[in-house]
C-alpha cells in the first residue's frame, strides 16, 4: 500500500524558491515511479515532473526545465520537487503520485496513488 503525503508548499514571490516534499509511509516506495502534476483552477492536472524507481531518469515539463529539479531518496520513502524562479504562473496545487506502468509517467490517468495536494501560490 501507497500512502502520499505532501508537503512544503505556501505563498512566495515571484523568483523565490521552494522545495516540495512527499512521503511514502508504505513499504513499496521503491516499487514505483514518482511524478509531480500540479492543478490550477479550472484546468486539467498538468504534468510537472517524474522520477525513475532508481531515481536515474528524471523528466519535465517544458515549462519548468531548468527551474525544477525531481529528486527522490528511496531509502527515507521521500520524493522531493526544488522549485527555483517561481511564476505566478507556476500557481496551482501541486499533487504527487506514484505509478507502477512506468513508460506512462506523463499522463495523470495511469497513477495508482496520490497525495492530497499542496498549494503553491506565487505573487507577482
Amino acid at each position: 500500500q501507497v500512502q502520499l503525503v505532501e508537503s512544503g508548499g505556501g505563498l512566495v514571490q515571484a523568483g523565490e524558491s521552494l522545495r516540495l516534499s512527499c512521503a511514502d509511509s508504505g513499504r513499496t516506495f521503491s516499487n514505483y515511479g514518482m511524478g509531480w502534476f500540479r492543478q490550477a483552477p479550472g484546468k486539467e492536472r498538468e504534468f510537472v515532473a517524474a522520477i525513475s524507481r532508481s531515481g536515474s531518469s528524471t523528466y519535465y515539463a517544458d515549462s519548468v526545465k531548468g527551474r525544477f529539479t525531481i529528486s527522490r531518496d528511496n531509502a527515507k520513502n521521500t520524493v522531493f520537487l526544488q522549485m527555483n524562479s517561481l511564476k505566478p504562473e507556476d500557481t496551482a496545487v501541486y499533487y504527487c503520485g506514484a505509478i507502477f506502468v512506468t513508460f506512462s509517467y506523463m499522463d495523470f490517468r495511469k497513477y495508482d496513488y496520490w497525495g492530497q495536494g499542496t498549494q503553491v501560490t506565487v505573487s507577482s
